[in-house]
């Protein structure tokens, strides 16, 4: 089998393990004689596999299903953007945004197009670029909730320290770090990320939401878009995405056999720094994009050519790619390299990386 070093921010590199365990599903699943693409989801094969996944990720965020609902949706993250606001924004009710990035930005566009109540931006980082995280917060007393992107794949910043929202619910999409930090995951009323960036393929989205907090959601929300229709059906509404949580719950298990969380996040900080160093020290020919040392991403590490070597970009990123070294173009919105290393990425890949880096700066420098 012929491996690349697959640097995409999304659908993003899997676990070898996981792949190859994926695709004997794919033949046939339990003993069932059918695949997982084939079992009913009202079966027994299939509620081992969501009942067992649901637990996994539990597990691993310290969370007790006592206390929190743990769903699969499908939409990705776009969709809670709809569906956050929806729920939680009526009556006069108030939202609260930390736009960071991106998507962050669209997060906040869309709560404001749903008109069910206000969103207010309590901080942004727009006056430079996204270059860094917003620390100071203008929060609305009262608020039903503090909206933030933990992670922003695009602009390559990470949301290290949570907030301290005192009596707010903290909403957080934390789609592209999904399961790559050792958090204090209960400081989250709720949480979502779309599987794609670090824990499966596209199709579903994780939810885990405090039981008390769900309590609080509107009624009369569209079915499809509110939460409780999750809750108490137990996703399984309507058909859910199975394929999608079958591998979502072979990545959970893989992450626990890595030795859970904390043992992640040391191999992922293990990662950035090798490539963040080799950055600053090359930086007569490459410099990073995130003005804050401290807000750099462990997960999207973006990166330019300095100004006099900018046509260079095009020749950089081919012969990266004749090297194995795939998926290094930046976001179209902002240009330049982007190197992501989810959880999955090997060191051996970054090192990669790194000796090409240094190789091009030889030649250019």
């Amino acid at each position: 089998m012929h491996r690349i070093y697959n640097f995409s921010a999304g659908p993003a590199i899997l676990p070898e393990s996981v792949l190859e365990e994926a695709s004997q599903g794919v033949i046939e699943i339990g003993g069932s004689g059918m695949s997982v693409l084939e079992v009913s989801h009202r079966g027994k094969h299939y509620d081992a596999i969501h009942q067992e996944t649901r637990e996994t990720l539990l597990r691993l965020f310290g969370l007790s299903g006592d206390d929190y609902s743990l769903m699969f949706i499908q939409g990705g993250a776009s969709m809670q953007f709809a569906m956050v606001p929806f729920n939680f924004l009526d009556n006069g009710k108030t939202g609260d945004y930390v736009v960071a990035g991106e998507w962050g930005s669209k997060a906040l566009k869309e709560a404001k197009k749903i008109g069910r109540g206000a969103a207010n931006e309590a901080a942004t980082s727009a006056d430079k670029n996204f270059s860094y995280i917003p620390k100071a917060l203008r929060q609305t007393a009262g608020a039903s909730f503090l909206h933030v992107t933990t992670n922003n794949t695009i602009e390559g910043t990470e949301l290290f320290d949570l907030p301290d929202t005192k009596e707010t619910p903290l909403v957080a999409d934390v789609s592209s770090d999904f399961l790559a930090l050792d958090r204090d995951h209960s400081k989250f009323s709720l949480l979502y990320a779309g599987a794609q960036k670090n824990a499966g393929p596209a199709g579903v989205t994780i939810v885990a939401a405090r039981k008390s907090f769900l309590a609080q959601a509107n009624e009369g929300v569209p079915s499809m878009l509110a939460y409780k229709t999750y809750a108490d059906s137990d996703s399984l509404y309507n058909t859910p995405p199975v394929f999608a949580i079958y591998v979502v719950g072979l990545v959970g298990k893989w992450v626990e056999a890595q030795g859970g969380l904390a043992a992640i996040e040391k191999k992922n900080r293990t990662k950035a720094a090798l490539l963040y160093s080799a950055i600053d020290e090359l930086s007569d020919v490459f410099f990073g994009t995130v003005t804050a040392p401290e807000d750099r991403s462990l997960m999207n590490v973006t990166f330019r050519l300095q100004p006099k070597y900018a046509d260079l970009e095009k020749e950089f990123v081919s012969e990266a790619a004749k090297r194995g070294l795939d998926g290094l173009k930046g976001h179209r919105a902002v240009g330049g390299f982007r190197a992501s290393i989810y959880n999955a990425f090997p060191l051996d890949g970054v090192e990669a990386l790194v000796a090409y880096m240094r190789e091009f700066a030889a030649a250019k420098g």
